[in-house]
């Protein structure tokens, strides 16, 4: 990978015409692109042609990428190259954003409307992440899957965070991926009964031991474990679906 200076340099060099300087990017990126790009395999959609839909999104990255933003060049370009897919995949209708999180985001916008008007300025991704109980990371895909991208780069608490963005507090792609799969476990968690959705929410989503849930439910060790077991082979159907 290249040295975090003479990334930039090549960004300055590439946005400026230099098709030797954005095929460096793109030669010392394939990894990064690569590793994105595997998420998105066996959806109908031969592995070339994500990895050149891949490539179109990392050089919006490419061209779109601003230094003020404070946050790593692979950092940035992790949400552009995730984002070109999945917009093609739901536009060529293989992938659809689900009605639970457009719903999410309508009620997240009304609230950053009715917010900007009483405070003169719209919140932050801190806000709404304890507005509707969500995690940062799950706010940003929520803005994010409706084409906000600037919302990604909304201000943490200054005092706390130094005035960090919200891609700060990613530590590599893999938490964007794993906030992609999470949002739509979530959703599919929906079609579950209030029992089994509480069991799995409380081992996955709240980290409860086995032996934790069988205390809450008052039962053994082994009867979470094959509750658990079942549920999981019945989520993997649906999401296979």
């Amino acid at each position: 990978m290249l040295e975090y200076a003479e990334t930039l340099e090549l960004l300055k060099q590439a946005k400026q015409g230099n098709e030797r300087a954005k095929n460096l990017l793109i030669e010392n990126n394939s990894p990064l692109v690569k590793s994105i790009v595997r998420r998105y395999r066996n959806k109908g959609v031969e592995y070339d042609d994500l990895y050149q839909l891949g490539c179109v999104g990392f050089v919006k990255a490419i061209n779109n990428f601003d230094e003020s933003y404070n946050v790593k060049f692979s950092t940035y370009a992790v949400p552009m190259i995730a984002g070109e897919i999945k917009r093609f995949l739901r536009d060529d209708g293989s992938v659809k954003v689900s009605r639970s999180i457009k719903g999410q985001y309508y009620l997240m916008q009304k609230f950053i409307d009715e917010y900007r008007l009483k405070n003169g300025e719209p919140p932050n991704v801190a806000k709404l992440a304890s507005k509707f109980s969500l995690e940062e990371p799950e706010v940003m895909f929520i803005l994010e899957s409706a084409r906000m991208p600037v919302s990604i780069y909304e201000s943490l608490d200054k005092e706390e965070d130094g005035g960090q963005v919200i891609l700060d507090k990613l530590a590599n792609f893999d938490e964007v991926n794993n906030t992609i799969d999470k949002m739509v476990l979530m959703d599919t968690l929906k079609s579950l009964d209030e029992n089994d959705r509480k069991l799995i929410v409380l081992r996955y989503f709240r980290d409860k031991t086995q032996s934790e849930v069988a205390n809450i439910f008052n039962v053994s060790q082994v009867q979470v474990s094959r509750l658990e077991n079942k549920i999981l082979s019945k989520l993997k159907n649906k999401l296979s679906n």
